[in-house]
């Protein structure tokens, strides 16, 4: 392979917990992973091994990398292991850009944390779908008990602070029939950058269909099409007044640029996940034997990226049926997440959104067309500055 054609290390997936998490939420689908990890009870990412990982990392990405934070419950570490991992950026970071992000049930969220993700400008993805009837529905604890109020008491610990937070939700067959009551709850929080993500798993008891809580793709076009609505209408002199990833990705496509999203690229593996002892894996959601690539105990972080492995990983999502390769929404979607196709072989190898994708585009089309039209020329007055700098920010924001 040609060293200048490798894929640059630019971000990591670490589970330091492992899949060890203190819910039972319903739809889970890492809980199980633990049989991987079978030689051990409880689940933690050792001293030694998170130093390996940042001087890895730090030495070889480029000037910006980030860190995702992820689990099972990744606050179940304690605050003195992110204290670590700030100790070891600054030890490794040769001056370079780092960003990092903490995606939290919200458990464990005190003010102490609240304080410490503020100081060291930790993006925060808080799990919390939606007012107490919709997230109580599956998010629950591991005796059955709601998780609502604490989840609730967290999020306003870290808006208080000032914490920057997402507010991750995962959409269910349950919670898609209630879009405008979860976007106007997102709202009414102050929690205006929004997630959300479509859940799909294969039933524990017949693994040729998906989880009886999976998101139809029926259900699915009907939201997007409805929150799609409720967003644009939002808008103030032509810009966005709250920001969901899912639209912002989809933008990218109208305007040229690759979608931050590994879901909407022609390829993926453009990420590695880190498991708490070190065992490196081409995807989250594909944490299993097969998608091993090795460990970073005696192996080089970016020779695994690059590996002939992760390059068979990445070309699984081009291998679709003629019927979505030649479809007009092609170049907007590339067939969604590789994961959704395998929970459920009755569409005849189609991915399972694939109407909800067709469904939302053919109405969102025209609206993203005239978006797209109004940024390029806005990218043509900031090239001759002649464009105020609010106005240039909030475009970049857009942007993601």
């Amino acid at each position: 392979m040609n060293f200048a054609a490798r894929k640059p290390l630019e971000s990591v997936l670490v589970k330091p917990a492992g899949p060890d998490c203190n819910l039972g939420c319903t739809y889970c689908f890492y809980l199980k992973k633990a049989e991987l990890f079978n030689e051990v009870k409880q689940h933690r990412m050792s001293e030694e091994v998170l130093e390996e990982l940042i001087r890895q990392v730090m030495a070889q990405s480029g000037q910006n990398i980030s860190f995702g934070w992820q689990g099972g419950e990744p606050t179940l570490m304690g605050l003195p292991f992110y204290e670590k991992v700030v100790e070891f950026e600054k030890k490794y970071g040769f001056g370079k850009t780092v960003g990092n992000g903490l995606q939290t049930n919200g458990m464990l969220i005190d003010a102490r944390w609240a304080e410490f993700l503020k100081k060291y400008d930790f993006l925060v993805g808080l799990s919390l779908d939606g007012p107490e009837h919709i997230h109580n529905h599956y998010r629950l604890k591991k005796n059955g008990q709601p998780s609502w109020d604490r989840v609730m008491e967290s999020a306003r610990l870290l808006l208080d602070a000032g914490v920057a937070v997402n507010a991750m939700c995962c959409i269910t067959d349950y919670s898609a029939d209630y879009v405008e009551e979860l976007y106007q709850f997102y709202k009414d929080m102050g929690l205006t950058w929004m997630q959300f993500i479509p859940v799909v798993e294969t039933d524990k008891d017949n693994p040729g269909k998906a989880a009886d809580f999976s998101l139809t793709a029926e259900k699915y076009g009907e939201f997007l099409v409805k929150l799609f609505d409720l967003w644009i209408n939002d808008f103030q002199n032509g810009m966005p007044t709250t920001n969901i990833r899912n639209f912002d990705s989809i933008f990218h496509t109208y305007v040229g640029i690759q979608a931050p999203e590994c879901t909407l690229r022609e390829e993926c593996g453009v990420y590695l996940t880190i498991e708490h002892n070190g065992d490196v894996y081409s995807c989250d959601f594909f944490v299993e034997p097969n998608w091993k690539l090795g460990n970073i105990k005696n192996g080089r972080l970016i020779d695994m990226l690059n590996s002939k492995r992760q390059t068979q990983f990445g070309s699984l999502k081009a291998k679709l049926p003629r019927k979505c390769r030649t479809c007009s929404w092609y170049k907007n979607c590339f067939g969604g997440c590789t994961k959704d196709r395998v929970k459920d072989k009755r569409d005849s190898g189609l991915p399972r959104f694939c109407k909800s994708t067709i469904r939302f585009l053919e109405h969102a089309d025209p609206v993203y067309k005239e978006l797209a039209k109004n940024w390029k020329m806005q990218q043509q007055d900031i090239q001759k500055g002649s464009i105020p700098g609010d106005t240039y920010n909030a475009f970049h924001d857009f942007m993601g």
